[in-house]
């Protein structure tokens, strides 16, 4: 193969590089570089461009008999079209994939494609076909020796246990997978076990261990530098002193979050937090200081189509205006999220209701 070692390249370079892979008719050249092109685009969130490129890569693989190419772009397609919440399309692309893995053996790719069918068919709700993928998956990376790919599955275990409100199985489940990453030296991954096994602590009311976790999760997240994981705990940190009564501690916390999920751009997460204090600032009964919040949160939702949460953060402004005695504006609040919810399919759409007509018979 002319182009031999093709990585995560420039764009200018990469497409040079397919230019000449076609000038010099190198199929298979080609067919990668397309490849790491669809994967730059795929990494840059471009997801539709990262589709064009990977379907042209799989023409390519499949013209030339390139059995293990063809899989890999399967694969990757399924991973894009995940990305873009077409989960069925991404179930049939990873069906496609994982029976090529088989054909060949690559039992490898095999495991990575049932972990990824887990994974769509959890994002479907489905999660009890998700954990037998899982456990599929789980099995071959034992099989051959793949001790981070066996955590991994293990945390899409635990997970699933915990969707399904079964914490002490997820528990059991997280706590092997942080046992692993740590036996391999995975940060990363450990980091995100103790942050895991934080939240099924205190999902179950532990929340002085729930808080334990999180704070070794966060000392790992500072010591690699991985800013969007330290966000996501100080965040949880303040949930759970939220949780205790200790409302400032939480504030502490939650500006910590904010502050971080500014400096790396996450819109998402910058909305999140602003609720978070919002909903800390009425605890204290400051109602102005939580509407002000709450309005900065919605801001973001809208500005980023997120429509669950604009639906959340206006029933949390209705219930603060009501409060705060404004039943007119509690009532504005309420109707634009019982629009939303509606739209959205929304299961808190009877609380909505519920709310509305609260207020409604209070101006009777």
């Amino acid at each position: 193969m002319v182009i031999a070692m093709i990585k995560a390249q420039s764009e200018p370079f990469l497409f040079e590089s397919l230019k000449i892979a076609r000038e010099i008719n190198d199929k298979a050249s080609e067919s990668e570089v397309l490849g790491e092109l669809a994967n730059l685009y795929a990494r840059l969130g471009r997801i539709e461009e990262a589709i064009a490129y990977y379907h042209q890569a799989l023409e390519i693989a499949r013209a030339i008999g390139d059995r293990r190419a063809e899989g890999a772009s399967l694969g990757n397609l399924g991973n894009a079209y995940a990305t873009l919440g077409r989960i069925e399309e991404a179930i049939a692309y990873y069906h496609q994939a994982l029976e090529i893995a088989r054909a060949i053996g690559d039992r490898q790719s095999e495991g990575n494609h049932l972990s990824n069918l887990g994974l769509a068919y959890s994002d479907l709700g489905r999660i009890e076909e998700a954990i037998a993928y899982y456990h599929q998956a789980l099995e071959i990376a034992r099989a051959i020796g793949d001790r981070r790919g066996e955590a991994s599955r293990l945390a899409n275990l635990a997970s699933a246990f915990a969707a399904l409100g079964r914490i002490e199985e997820a528990i059991a489940y997280y706590h092997q997978a942080l046992e692993i990453a740590r036996a391999i030296g995975d940060r990363r991954a450990e980091g995100a076990s103790l942050g895991n096994l934080g939240n099924a602590y205190a999902t179950l009311g532990h929340i002085e261990e729930a808080i334990a976790y999180y704070h070794q999760a966060l000392e790992i997240a500072r010591a690699i530098g991985d800013r969007q994981s330290e966000g996501n705990h100080l965040s949880n940190l303040g949930l759970a002193y939220s949780d205790l009564g200790r409302i400032e501690e939480a504030i502490a916390y939650y500006h910590q979050a904010l502050e971080i999920a500014r400096a790396i751009g996450d819109r998402r997460g910058e909305a999140s937090r602003l609720a978070n204090l919002a909903s800390a600032f009425a605890a204290l009964g400051r109602i102005e200081e939580a509407i002000a919040y709450y309005h900065q949160a919605l801001e973001i939702a809208r500005a980023i189509g997120d429509k669950y949460t604009e639906s959340q953060v206006l029933i949390k402004l209705g219930q603060a205006y009501e409060k705060s005695g404004n039943r007119k504006m509690a009532l504005i609040n309420y109707d634009s999220a019982s629009s939303i919810a509606k739209e959205i399919g929304s299961p808190y759409i009877e609380l909505i209701e519920h709310l509305r007509k609260t207020v409604t018979d209070a101006n009777v």
